[in-house]
């Protein structure tokens, strides 16, 4: 009886990989970073933990924070000065009151985001080693995804319920003026030349207008919404935010960097770390220099429905190429990055690697089936 071995894993190249891996230890030529490249397993390691990091922030982490604060803030009248910071991270370095007598508010409501964040990401820490780094990564960005597309169509009920301008100057040198043509706020807000005024009431608004300036603030009981439309479906936008740090707390927040730190062989585990890092800067710049080009062409709404679309894309992405890595060894975690790259998240276990014998007939041709017997 002849047999013969079908594997899912060839053997010859796995050889040849083990042999790879040997030189690369034993032969400190060229750059590491050039070895981790032309070393597959450790270039699929490498491309793992960079596109986490990438995903991570292309989830809109840096703006929802900062952002969805504005709009959430509405009830309370509380409005940003971002002239004294760069506007790429629009920090609310000073909140202020203008109707509230009560400075207090404003302290607890910026804060209520930061404690959601700590306390989750608390949660995560409990997390992690109990249903693992693959299971808690998968669930927190499709909660991200979910909570990003609630936080916009927070914003598109805003928008879609925008109050109108009701006063226009009569002064002949703002008839030409951009801000004294638009008839609503959205679009007033969005124009960083602009700024909506209004008086309101109990119950509703008595005046709004377009062109104002910041030395109208808090005269006459006028309130100047410079970042922000007063809305009824702010409580909308409070809502996904929380939800938003709920969901991203305990697994994309920490784990991307938790999963750089097990993915890569001990000699290329500082360049993999550092290159990963620098994904994540990356990233960071680009989405917080981007983000007021994105609010003001696709409005909030357009651009944390984008952000949405890249959680989702991220969902993928993870879900394919991500393996578990919860109590592994190093030898074991190189093991699973020697197949393709989006295929190593197809199963947590071993189980994968399925040895199948096939026997064929030789000199026992004679034998027939029900004869002849396997040999072990």
């Amino acid at each position: 009886m002849i047999m013969i071995c079908i594997s899912n894993c060839i053997f010859v190249e796995k050889e040849l990989d083990i042999n790879s891996a040997v030189r690369l230890l034993v032969s400190p030529d060229g750059p590491v970073i050039w070895r981790m490249l032309t070393y597959a397993p450790t270039r699929r390691a490498l491309l793992v933990g960079c596109g986490l990091q990438m995903f991570q922030q292309l989830s809109g982490i840096n703006t929802v924070i900062t952002c969805a604060i504005v709009d959430q803030a509405l009830t309370t009248r509380i409005w940003l000065r971002l002239d004294s910071m760069p506007e790429k991270y629009y920090s609310a370095t000073i909140l202020q009151m203008s109707g509230i007598r009560d400075d207090r508010l404003a302290i607890w409501l910026a804060g209520l985001a930061t404690l959601t964040n700590f306390l989750f990401t608390l949660l995560g820490v409990w997390l992690v080693e109990r249903v693992g780094r693959r299971k808690l990564t998968l669930g927190s960005i499709i909660g991200t995804c979910l909570s990003l597309s609630l936080l916009a169509i927070g914003f598109l009920m805003s928008a879609q319920h925008s109050p109108p301008v009701t006063f226009h100057p009569l002064d002949p040198s703002m008839a030409n003026s951009t801000c004294s043509k638009y008839q609503l706020c959205e679009p007033c807000m969005l124009d960083p030349g602009c700024g909506f005024c209004y008086r309101e009431n109990v119950s509703a608004l008595l005046t709004s207008s377009c062109v104002c300036t910041n030395s109208s603030l808090m005269r006459d009981q006028t309130y100047w919404a410079y970042n922000y439309c007063p809305t009824s479906y702010s409580w909308l936008v409070l809502l996904g935010l929380m939800c938003y740090l709920a969901a991203f707390a305990p697994g994309m927040g920490p784990m991307p960097w938790t999963i750089n730190s097990e993915i890569y062989p001990l000699w290329a585990r500082s360049t993999g770390n550092a290159c990963a890092a620098g994904v994540n800067w990356t990233f960071n710049i680009l989405v917080s220099l981007t983000f007021l080009h994105l609010a003001q062409y696709f409005t909030y709404y357009g651009a944390f429905f984008l952000y949405s679309s890249m959680a989702l894309l991220g969902f993928f992405f993870i879900y394919g190429c991500l393996p578990e890595t919860k109590g592994r060894r190093l030898e074991e975690i190189e093991a699973l990055f020697e197949n393709q790259l989006c295929s190593c998240g197809a199963s947590d276990s071993d189980e994968a690697r399925q040895v199948e014998y096939i026997r064929v007939k030789g000199s026992n041709y004679h034998l027939s089936d029900n004869d002849a017997s396997d040999v072990d």
